[in-house]
């Protein structure tokens, strides 16, 4: 590689961000990502020997960068199930091209592992949690932890310097309710928090548009409680939609993959846990890394197989959602991350 190419797809956007899952294991079984009723205790997870090593990681990291990837993201099902991940972390901040390490996590572990996260490099941590309600919490995540847990792993985060951020998925009839009590919860704290259209992603979530609360229904309620500014964009790609509470500089974030499609400005490639390269989250199939990883490719054959499959993409699935047959398979997002 001669430095870094800024490489673009066939709607001229950008690679900037890679999101890469560690594991296809979680703790939880959140409907919408890892039903327990498909996900139960006979599935068939990947095996050790399946999963990319943190060498083979940092490899294709660093050949991402040389294409204009800035953003890492580590992901799952639960990354923080993956035994030292903090040694990972630590090899991604010695590339000088990645601007940014974050985690997605449900923080039912996060406590006691912050400090050390913090002190490998990571910069931030994408925290989800669908309600402050127990009932409903536990309701939503399977049963598997309960919301005190996760509120400790998002202080304990702030608490060693970790930028934070929290992701609802809200849900019409589910937990649409807890909407603004999250809202109040979080702008008092000074978290940002963001909210999530109940999107289709995967084959096991049974979606329905009409389960989907929009993000003009949510700012219209937030803001007659707590009136909202928008916001302009902060850089070219970002997928939420920014506003901050009037008279502060607090902020709270939408994002409307279905309701206000964002494709346009996707940046993203997301890559398995097992080494498939996606370049959409509603991608019916991957490309292998892998394979050729462990067959001795030259980097100049793998980067070659990455900028083919950037080069030839085309995704636009939220735009064109509508025109998707009925048995269009997608890829699980406990897979491939969010």
């Amino acid at each position: 590689m001669n430095g870094r190419v800024d490489w673009t797809d066939q709607l001229n956007r950008p690679l900037r961000d890679i999101r890469i899952s560690v594991t296809d294991r979680c703790n939880f079984r959140c409907g919408y990502c890892m039903p327990a009723e498909v996900f139960g205790p006979d599935y068939a997870f990947l095996h050790n020997k399946e999963l990319l090593t943190f060498t083979e990681i940092l490899r294709l990291i660093r050949l991402f960068t040389g294409l204009g990837v800035e953003k890492v993201r580590l992901t799952g099902g639960e990354p923080l199930l993956r035994a030292d991940l903090p040694d990972l972390i630590r090899g991604i901040r010695e590339i000088d091209s990645v601007m940014d390490i974050a985690l997605t996590t449900n923080a039912s572990l996060l406590q006691g592992k912050a400090e050390e996260l913090k002190k490998a490099g990571l910069d931030r941590v994408n925290v989800s949690l669908d309600a402050l309600d127990e009932e409903v919490f536990r309701r939503m995540n399977g049963d598997r932890s309960d919301v005190n847990r996760v509120l400790t792993g998002i202080e304990a985060a702030a608490e060693v310097g970790l930028r934070v951020k929290v992701n609802m998925v809200v849900q019409k009839g589910i937990n649409d309710h807890e909407v603004l009590p999250m809202a109040q919860y979080f702008k008092e704290k000074g978290h940002t928090l963001r909210f999530i259209e109940y999107m289709d992603v995967g084959n096991s979530n049974s979606w329905n548009r009409s389960d989907v609360v929009s993000k003009n229904k949510m700012v219209e309620q937030i803001g007659k409680e707590m009136p909202l500014i928008p916001m302009e964009a902060s850089y070219f790609g970002e997928v939420a939609s920014r506003y901050r509470y009037k008279g502060t500089d607090q902020e709270i974030g939408f994002i409307s993959s279905v309701s206000e499609p964002f494709c346009g400005q996707c940046t993203r490639a997301r890559l398995s846990a097992e080494g498939q390269l996606y370049t959409c989250l509603f991608a019916s199939g991957g490309v292998d890394l892998r394979a050729p990883l462990r067959q001795g490719a030259e980097d100049d054959e793998l980067l070659k197989i990455i900028r083919e499959t950037w080069g030839e993409r085309k995704d636009r699935y939220s735009e064109e959602r509508g025109n998707h047959p009925s048995s269009y398979e997608k890829i699980e997002m406990s897979y491939i991350g969010g």
